[in-house]
């Protein structure tokens, strides 16, 4: 299950995905300098419609 792992955030910090039960979780997986980012439209459509989001990059 999801909530049975755990993730480093980009400032090196340990995040137990357990912490985000109940909430809703929207993983996104990039590669660095990825030119091919059209689909990134919904995303930025979320972002807009609710704010800043906790992000783990």
């Amino acid at each position: 299950m999801i909530y049975d792992y755990e993730v480093t955030t980009g400032t090196g910090e340990k995040l137990s995905l357990a912490d985000y039960k109940g909430k809703v979780i929207l993983i996104v997986n990039t590669a660095t300098g990825c030119g091919f980012t059209p689909q990134y439209e919904p995303i930025e459509k979320l972002y807009k419609d609710y704010g800043t989001l906790p992000s783990l990059s």
